[in-house]
């Protein structure tokens, strides 16, 4: 998905002009593209010429259009529908994503096309022999041992193609786990299986690579990156752009505060870190270092607002849709209890840069080069009303598959408004491409997951792993938090959004579930924390990317992505012990105390760390708030009024002091 990060990709800027302002050139499309590539391998596909540009572009438009017809109109089985979405994707990887580097890019070897052709027929099987294989139980013939080898083979190299070799390592990893079970430490020790098992289980079955995960990529996963492509060919990104600098663009330090919204609001459709940084970081990252940030901190800020889209409702890196599959619950259930969550990490990386704005003097962009918020919202404001389907939708208990194709459709209708908006049938065609192309990442993660999400179903691993976790933790909560933490932290370095979840919802959460956190939380822990990976070092791609368009060191910008970003590191633990932030056993008087304890605690951490309030602050001070400051975030209500009290005493004591030292000065 982060080839959405370039123009003429699902987000380019559409085909009006930008915000008009001498202060900042955007980066150029070729320096960007070189950037994404360094750090996102989705973004290294090729541009083929002649009549392999045709076919490919061809065949991406069919890939959506099966999707739009099959979740507007017509109905498949779901294994033949997984199975075709699985065909559609891994015979387009093949074709647009080379073996090796140094390949040149406008050509498709030959022996690329047959291993499209190769991998076409093993997923393709599924499809036409569906029937046979459930009349029979799905018992192994010996010809389909063969093709469950082949297509397996064809999985990992399309994985390694599209996703690195993180995640098809892993895949192999596990599947030589089954097969080697007996061989295993006694702790994770089990019988093993034959391979004409294991191809049963992960090949002609629901259970590994057509299992949940591959479902979610085929509905909702698809839909919500076909909407993105669709509102971005209509001008989606431009506005979202053109809106935050007219909310935030002349406050002190407002380039920062324009990546945060424009970041955020991107983020809620975006599928992926990576992408949002280099879609509104080519815009915002110039505009930071201009107005006097360094560029390890522009680079952190982009990197923190990119990164906490993820989370962000509605869609939430279509995590949401796999959570609700998993745990059996309404998407709309899930994104009602991510919103404070959400809101909280966002209002915190606003005090970072607004105290750090304030400690270095820095002012806001000049208001007559910026857009007023009458003017946005009277040239592209319509672009909001797609949104506004969607989520009325989902409010109105529609399906998250409904209410995506609606707001496809939507697009379309409301760019016919506006000139500039306007989509004819090449931007519809475009849409329909760069849809497609933007959401076989997810695919080909989605089924390789397939393989570790197999593997659990059959060996039981996901028990054996919680059954241990408790026991090193000696059946004590928090250092079963601390342990699952640092597994999400390890187990999401270089994995796209949705695989890292699924990939620690099933060997993390069970094992905090067994401890007793409710499941709602204990799935949101695991799913902030591998989300947190692009931003931890040593392996921090969003923030790599982010120091890639600024200019500045990535490891510096990675630790102080961090810093800015703590407060995420704290509010999972906070939903653990007080799950009424989720909006579980609802009541406003606790939800208040937490929420105000909690905007009181991230204020206090952002002064401490920027070392700024009303005017510069002694160690001894940054410590004592620093501390307060996590003292508001422990479960105890009493404790966090009596934090949030002290906390409200010492800003108004700090106001005070400052307000006489200056009339001193005076």
């Amino acid at each position: 998905m982060a080839a959405r990060a370039l123009s003429g990709m699902g987000f380019d800027m559409g085909k009006d002009e930008t915000v008009k302002t001498p202060l900042v050139q955007q980066i150029e499309e070729e320096d960007l593209q070189s950037i994404v590539e360094k750090y996102d391998i989705e973004s290294r596909f090729r541009r083929p010429v002649g009549f392999p540009k045709m076919f490919v572009s061809a065949w991406l438009i069919a890939m959506s259009l099966f999707h739009l017809y099959t979740a507007g109109i017509g109905l498949l089985p779901t294994s033949i529908h997984r199975a075709v979405h699985l065909t559609f994707a891994i015979v387009a990887v093949f074709l647009l994503y080379p073996g090796r580097e140094g390949e040149d890019k406008t050509k498709i070897p030959w022996f690329d096309w047959v291993l499209a052709a190769v991998a076409g027929v093993g997923t393709g099987y599924i499809i036409f022999f569906f029937n046979e294989i459930a009349r029979r139980g799905a018992q192994v013939q010996p010809h389909e041992v063969w093709l469950g080898i082949l297509t397996f083979v064809m999985v990992l190299e399309a994985g390694r193609r599209v996703a690195g070799k993180v995640l098809p390592f892993l895949s192999v990893f596990f599947l030589l786990y089954c097969y080697f079970g007996r061989f295993m430490p006694f702790m994770f020790m089990h019988r093993g299986y034959s391979i004409n098992r294991i191809i049963q289980h992960m090949y002609l079955t629901q259970e590994g690579i057509f299992g949940v995960a591959l479902g979610v990529s085929s509905t909702f996963v698809f839909l919500f990156i076909l909407f993105g492509a669709f509102l971005g060919k209509s001008g989606g990104a431009r506005f979202f752009n053109e809106l935050a600098l007219a909310m935030a663009g002349h406050s002190p330090g407002g380039p920062a505060k324009v990546a945060i919204v424009a970041s955020g609001l991107l983020g809620t459709i975006s599928g992926s870190s990576v992408a949002n940084v280099a879609t509104t970081g080519a815009f915002t990252i110039p505009l930071m270092k201009k107005v006097g940030y360094k560029p390890e901190f522009a680079g952190a800020v982009e990197a923190s607002a990119s990164t906490g889209g993820q989370f962000m409702p509605p869609i939430m890196g279509a995590g949401a849709f796999i959570m609700s599959e998993f745990l059996g619950i309404s998407y709309l259930r899930i994104a009602a209890a991510a919103a404070i969550p959400a809101l909280l990490y966002y209002i915190a990386l606003y005090f970072a840069v607004h105290l750090r704005a304030r400690q270095r003097d820095l002012r806001g962009l000049p208001k007559d080069l910026l857009p007023s918020l009458k003017q946005v919202m009277k040239k592209d404001g319509h672009l909001m009303v797609p949104l506004v389907v969607i989520i009325g939708m989902l409010l109105n208990r529609y399906t998250p598959l409904a209410a995506a194709f609606w707001g496809i459709v939507s697009v379309v209708g409301v760019s016919l408004l506006r000139k500039h908006t306007r989509m004819g049938i090449k931007d519809i065609c475009d849409a329909l491409e760069e849809g497609a192309r933007c959401a076989l990442g997810v695919a080909l993660a989605c089924a390789l997951v397939g393989f570790i999400v197999g593997t659990s179903s059959l060996t039981a691993l996901g028990l054996t792993i919680s059954n241990n976790i408790i026991d090193i933790s000696r059946g004590l909560l928090f250092p079963t938090l601390l342990l699952s933490m640092v597994a999400c932290l390890v187990l999401g370095m270089g994995l796209p959004t949705t695989a890292n979840y699924i990939v620690t919802s099933t060997m993390i959460a069970p094992a905090l579930v067994k401890m007793g956190v409710l499941p709602l939380a204990a799935h949101l822990f695991v799913f902030y924390f591998g989300i947190m990976a692009d931003l931890t070092p040593p392996v921090c791609l969003a923030s790599f990317t982010g120091a890639g368009i600024a200019g500045g060191n990535p490891s510096q910008t990675g630790f102080m992505a961090t810093r800015i970003a703590l407060v995420a590191y704290l509010i999972p633990y906070s939903f653990i012990y007080n799950p009424v932030i989720l909006l579980e056993n609802f009541s406003w008087v606790p939800l208040a105390i937490i929420v105000v304890a909690s905007l009181a605690s991230i204020f206090s951490l952002a002064a401490a760390l920027q070392g700024w309030m009303f005017e510069r602050l002694s160690y001894p001070v940054r410590a004592v708030l620093f501390v307060a400051a996590i003292v508001a975030f422990l479960p105890d209500y009493r404790v966090k009024v009596m934090a949030a009290l002290f906390i409200g005493a010492s800003v108004v004591a700090l106001k005070i002091l400052n307000a006489r030292r200056t009339v001193t000065a005076s």
